[in-house]
C-alpha cells in the first residue's frame, strides 16, 4: 500500500477506533507526514520497508535539527502510534518502532493560585455589569469543578444536575464524565441564568449553551482567557495565569487537603494517573512544612 492510503487508514482508525478529536488526528497526521517526507526524498522507502535502524536515523536527524525535547517526544509518540496501527491491521508483521525511546522531559510544574488569591480574583469582579455576574459564575464553576476552558464554553444548561450536585462534561475526544459541582457555583450559575441570561436575545442553536457573550453566542477560548487576565490584574495578582490556572489550582488544593488521587484523576478526566501525579509535587513548601510538622524527630 502507498503512503496516501496508509495515512487515510490511520486517520480513520484514530477517529473510529480511538475516538480522537480532529485536532489530535491532525497532529498525528502531521507526525506521519514528517516521517513520509524523510523516507521519500533521498532514498525512497515504503512504510512497510522501514526498520528500527531507519527510524533511529530519522529521530537522530530530528534531534540534530534543534527541535525541543517536548516536540521530539510528541513526534515519536505519533510515529509509534502509526506503526502500531500497521501492525494491528496486519499490514506489517512487526513493529519497528517498539524500541524507540522519547527524550526524558523535565515536568514543568504549572502556576497555581492560593485559595486567598482565588477569593481576591473572584470577589474583585464588577457585578454592576451583566457580564460581571456571568464572569463570577464562570470562575466559580472553573474552580469548583476543574474544567478545561473548552469544557466550560461548551457546558449546556441541560447538563447541570442541581439536585444531584453534578454536571455532565464533554472532555477530550468527546469523552463524557460526571463532575461534582459545589453549591456556591450552582448558586451563581442560577443568578446568572435567571437574572442576566434570561433577558438576552439568544439564537435557537445556542439556546442550551450556558455561558454566552453579549450577542447571545457562545464564548471563545480567547475571550475567557482575557476575562481571567483582566480579573487577575484588577485583583493585583502578578502571576502569569490563564483559565487553565483555575484547573491546576482546583487539583492542587484537593490533593493538599487529602483528596484521593484516583478521585482527582476522575474529576479532571485524565486518561492516565501519571498525569494527575504531578499535583503531588506542586507545592514544595507545603510538603516541607508537613514533614517538619509531623516527623517525630522534629517534635521538639
Amino acid at each position: 500500500m502507498d503512503w496516501n492510503s496508509l495515512e487515510k487508514g490511520f486517520a480513520n482508525y484514530l477517529l473510529l477506533e480511538r475516538g480522537l478529536s480532529q485536532n489530535s488526528i491532525d497532529a498525528y497526521r502531521n507526525d506521519v507526514a514528517k516521517l513520509r517526507t524523510f523516507f521519500t526524498v533521498d532514498q525512497p522507502k515504503k512504510a512497510t520497508q522501514i526498520q528500527y535502524a531507519d527510524l533511529s536515523e530519522f529521530i537522530q536527524t530530528i534531534a540534530q535539527s534543534g527541535q525541543e525535547a517536548g516536540t521530539q517526544a510528541r513526534l515519536i509518540s505519533g510515529v509509534k502510534a502509526f506503526f502500531k496501527y500497521l501492525f494491528m491491521e496486519g499490514i506489517r508483521d512487526d513493529d519497528p518502532s517498539e524500541l524507540l525511546e522519547a527524550p526524558k522531559l523535565m515536568r514543568k510544574l504549572p502556576d497555581t493560585l492560593s485559595y486567598g488569591e482565588i477569593l481576591d480574583l473572584i470577589d474583585g469582579l464588577d457585578l454592576s455589569k451583566p457580564e460581571g455576574t456571568r464572569n463570577k459564575a464562570m470562575l466559580e464553576t472553573m474552580y469548583s469543578s476543574g474544567l478545561r476552558v473548552s469544557e466550560l464554553i461548551t457546558l449546556l444548561i441541560s447538563y447541570i444536575h442541581e439536585k444531584e450536585g453534578f454536571i455532565r462534561v464533554i472532555g477530550k475526544g468527546d469523552k463524557e464524565r460526571l463532575v461534582p459541582i459545589g453549591q456556591r457555583a450552582l448558586k451563581y450559575i442560577a443568578i446568572y441564568r435567571d437574572q442576566v441570561r434570561n433577558h438576552m436575545d439568544i439564537m435557537d442553536e445556542h439556546s442550551d449553551v450556558l455561558f454566552l457573550n453579549r450577542r447571545g453566542k457562545p464564548l471563545s477560548r480567547v475571550m475567557v482567557f482575557n476575562i481571567v487576565k483582566d480579573a487577575a490584574m484588577h485583583a493585583g495578582i502578578t502571576k502569569n495565569i490563564s483559565p487553565h490556572t483555575f484547573r491546576h489550582s482546583f487539583a492542587t488544593h484537593l490533593v493538599e487537603n487529602g483528596a484521593d488521587l484516583r478521585a482527582v484523576q476522575e474529576m479532571l478526566g485524565h486518561e492516565s494517573i501519571t498525569t494527575t501525579e504531578i499535583y503531588t509535587h506542586l507545592d514544595r513548601s507545603y510538603l516541607r512544612d508537613n514533614i517538619l510538622k509531623y516527623h517525630p524527630r522534629n517534635a521538639d
